[in-house]
């Protein structure tokens, strides 16, 4: 049986990093199956995934061969090999409100998502019981220090080998340099159809401005506010002399169910990111 592992590099862009890390991996024996990188506000990030064929293959030299080589070239390094027929791992990360949260949970349950949740992430303890509920760790992150709150929940996420972050209403703003370390495995769903009423408020937004169609989406996260691909979307008519209660209870219901619409894509693989725009596979 072949040993797959994930792989990625991140740190200030310069010359020569594809070529060392895939010459090495080459040297090693690894055959590369999956290669993407990208240099972004000159911040490099490459993801790869290699196969060994070799039986029985030594992951600690292969492991620390890669940090070593990660050292030389002053970039972040992150290893982590497959296990055969593992589930992938989710992070919820939630704030208050429950619907999106349960919603997911329910969809765990009933074998509609394939993963497992692995960490439950909140900037207040409300959600909680949710946690307890499937047996996750919660880890309560306070917000009035982001980095330092982001360097917590980095950690938690790495020992927690989580391959997957859903944003299920997090009320909190993730930085770049949180997002490029896990670019394209952070989905969110945002209260509007965007690119309309980005931001905070966004059903608000949509009342005042009187709209007759109100919808969310469920997209890729990335440095850019609210402005990352489009996963799907979905949508209702607004009834008219609706209250601004109304809205927002119809709102939640289709936040739910988009959400969860938007990680079976992901996370089954049938889905393809190419320039910023997601394209069904």
């Amino acid at each position: 049986m072949k040993s797959v592992a994930n792989i990625s590099v991140i740190g200030r862009d310069r010359t020569g990093v594809v070529a060392r890390v895939t010459q090495y991996l080459f040297q090693s024996g690894a055959n590369i199956e999956e290669i993407e990188q990208q240099v972004m506000r000159g911040q490099f990030n490459m993801t790869l995934q290699a196969s060994w064929s070799t039986v029985p293959l030594d992951r600690a030299r292969v492991e620390s061969g890669i940090h070593r080589l990660g050292q030389e070239l002053r970039m972040e390094v992150r290893v982590r090999f497959l296990e055969a027929h593992a589930k992938q791992r989710m992070a919820l990360f939630v704030t208050r409100e429950p619907e999106c949260p349960e919603a997911v949970v329910r969809a765990v349950k009933a074998r509609k998502i394939p993963a497992e949740i692995g960490l439950v992430v909140s900037n207040h303890k409300v959600l909680q019981p949710i946690a307890a509920r499937i047996g996750a760790p919660f880890l309560h992150a306070d917000y009035a220090d982001r980095e330092k709150a982001e360097g917590k929940i980095l950690a938690e996420l790495e020992e927690q080998a989580i391959d997957w972050i859903v944003l299920a209403r997090f009320m909190k703003i993730l930085s770049p340099n949180f997002v490029w370390r896990h670019k394209n495995k952070i989905i969110n769903i945002h209260p509007s159809l965007l690119p309309a009423f980005p931001g905070a408020s966004a059903y608000r937004q949509a009342y005042e401005r009187g709209v007759k169609i109100v919808g969310v989406s469920a997209h890729i996260v990335t440095m850019d506010l609210d402005e990352g691909p489009i996963i799907c979307q979905d949508a209702f008519r607004v009834s008219p002399g609706a209250s601004m209660a109304e809205i927002v209870k119809r709102g939640r219901q289709i936040e739910a169910k988009t959400l969860v619409r938007a990680i079976q894509l992901c996370l089954k693989k049938r889905l393809d990111i190419h320039w910023g725009v997601v394209h069904n596979v």
